[in-house]
């Protein structure tokens, strides 16, 4: 893509009058200690939710404390669910804890992940979904400012230090609103004490072990916990895993530049299908008119409200996914060609819900990012990476900046990451997508090293986020095994993927039913649930 000639000057001329120091990644702290905090039993009941009491799910809450430091001290409330195995006693194969990813994900829903493994062979397991602290309906939950996401918000591209100064102010507004509502919470929503939080709901299983299912940060919850309690991992699958030694700076600017590669095999995708959408045969030229809509929309939001923001945010799901590829691209064309833009608010509602405790997840996730690390402190040294990222990847550079922002002056101290550390651990199944832009490939071999039992299956070429138990035969049955037996592919030699797959397919958008609205998880009166509705429930918690 052509870069705008005022934009690029003006990054230049930052760059220029600034040392711009190398990235420094933060010194990781030593492995904490176990805690010992011995929990009262869950009282379990019955599900609000019709998804899980359908399926005679259990659920609960599990006390823990707020402070690991004085375990004698004020508790919270988890959000805890079960849907137990359906096996005779002698094939059950314990308890399996999952995380949907966030930080700051709801995950008590996905204790229905079982039945989708191929094989039968989740139903040896009970299923395990749980709010982590501060999240969803776990007690107490934050909420700092609901509106925070709301339409009509300033430019994300800082053309202006006057967009700037904006900018920076709302980040400190929402840390500081923040910072009024979470109280002690704020100090303690490390990724340590999720880790101590997961140990404590094992202990309240009664079980010795447990066996650990984790997508995106989810994966980085369990190389942690691994990392502090290796003894207690019996098996565990990691899908798009976390890069620890980047976390969690480093860790977004590399996905600015992973995004912006996958937006452009996005737009390759529509020009491929211009049959069905209208939009023009090359992929080059529809980025093009991507940028020359989102400009025109900073003058004239669509509807009144979806300016270049919520353009940009529609569309970087487009990257995660292939799940929402017709949707956005149908979106897309109407606006375009006929001027509709109810598609787009349509979308971009169904992500960004607005509403009194809406931001609960994005708060979370900042929460535990601003505190796992000490972030710059410094506006200069944000300003002069993003703005250089933004040369190379102007898609979601300084709307990720802007997101990220409130760590600047986050009210509660920051710690230091752990040092993974995998040698100890039991032979895990790690999972990723070639061009995984959220948590690039390169995360995944990091892990592999890192832990020298594990085995990596690859879905080659693929773009989508963490995407494991969607029907991909080759990986699915794999997992399966791996349920079943503890068999993992071979380890080869080397730094590479260990087994190879086709990845999540990309939509074909002339196939009946391609459209897949990305809405509140439902299932249809007899039950059932859909790979779309487990897609939905996977990614809820995610940005």
């Amino acid at each position: 893509m052509k870069k705008i000639v005022a934009v690029a000057a003006a990054a230049v001329a930052v760059a220029a009058g600034a040392a711009v120091a190398p990235t420094v990644l933060a010194a990781p702290e030593t492995k904490p200690s176990q805690v010992a905090y011995d929990p009262a039993p869950i009282a379990w009941g019955k599900c609000g939710s019709p998804v899980l009491a359908r399926r005679g799910a259990q659920c609960g809450f599990l006390e823990v404390p707020l402070d690991y430091a004085r375990s004698d001290g004020p508790k919270i409330k988890l959000a805890v669910s079960r849907i137990k195995a359906k096996v005779p006693a002698e094939q059950y194969q314990g308890v399996m804890v999952t995380n949907p990813g966030g930080p700051g994900g709801s995950g008590v829903m996905l204790s229905v992940l079982g039945e989708f493994v191929p094989k039968k062979a989740g139903l040896a397991y009970d299923w395990i979904g749980f709010d982590p602290r501060g999240v969803g309906a776990s007690q107490p939950a934050l909420t700092c400012a609901a509106d925070h996401f709301g339409y009509n918000r300033p430019p994300y591209v800082p053309f202006t230090r006057e967009l700037e100064r904006t900018w920076l102010a709302r980040a400190e507004k929402y840390a500081a609103a923040c910072d009024a509502a979470g109280g002690d919470l704020l100090d303690h929503a490390k990724t340590t004490d999720t880790v101590n939080d997961v140990d404590v709901l094992r202990k309240a299983l009664g079980q010795e072990q447990i066996n650990y299912y984790g997508f995106s940060y989810g994966t980085y919850l369990g190389q942690v916990y691994s990392t502090v309690y290796p003894e207690r991992v019996r098996r565990m699958v990691l899908d798009g895993n976390i890069d620890a030694r980047k976390v969690w700076y480093q860790a977004n600017l590399d996905q600015d530049i992973a995004f912006d590669r996958n937006i452009k095999i996005y737009f390759d995708w529509i020009a491929k299908h211009d049959a069905v959408y209208h939009l023009g045969t090359d992929g080059e030229d529809i980025e093009r008119l991507f940028y020359a809509e989102q400009k025109r929309l900073t003058k004239e939001p669509a509807g009144g409200v979806i300016g270049p923001d919520e353009f940009t945010d529609i569309f970087l799901q487009a990257g995660y996914y292939v799940f929402g590829w017709t949707d956005v691209a149908s979106a897309f064309s109407a606006w375009v060609n006929e001027g509709d833009s109810a598609g787009l608010k349509k979308l971009y509602d169904d992500v960004y819900a607005q509403g009194p405790g809406s931001d609960n997840s994005y708060a979370m996730y900042l929460a535990t990012q601003c505190t796992d690390v000490q972030w710059p402190t410094k506006w200069s040294r944000w300003r002069a990476d993003n703005w250089r990222t933004f040369l190379r990847a102007p898609f979601e550079t300084w709307g990720n900046a802007w997101f990220n922002a409130p760590c600047l002056t986050w009210g509660a101290a920051a710690g230091k990451p752990v040092e993974v550390d995998g040698s100890k651990a039991p032979a895990i199944l790690l999972i990723s997508e070639t061009l995984d832009a959220a948590t690039p490939y390169a995360g995944s071999l990091a892990t592999r090293d890192r832990f020298p039992k594990a085995a990596l299956i690859e879905g080659v070429g693929g773009t989508t986020h963490s995407g494991s138990l969607n029907g991909v035969a080759c990986v699915d049955d794999q997992i399966a095994d791996y349920l079943a037996t503890g068999k993992l592919p071979a380890r080869k030699p080397g730094r590479g993927s260990d087994g190879q797959c086709d990845p999540v397919p990309q939509p074909d958008p002339a196939a009946p039913g391609s459209a897949q609205q990305r809405t509140a998880a439902t299932d249809s009166g007899s039950g059932d649930l859909t790979r779309a509705d487990l897609q939905r429930i996977i990614v809820g918690g995610r940005r």
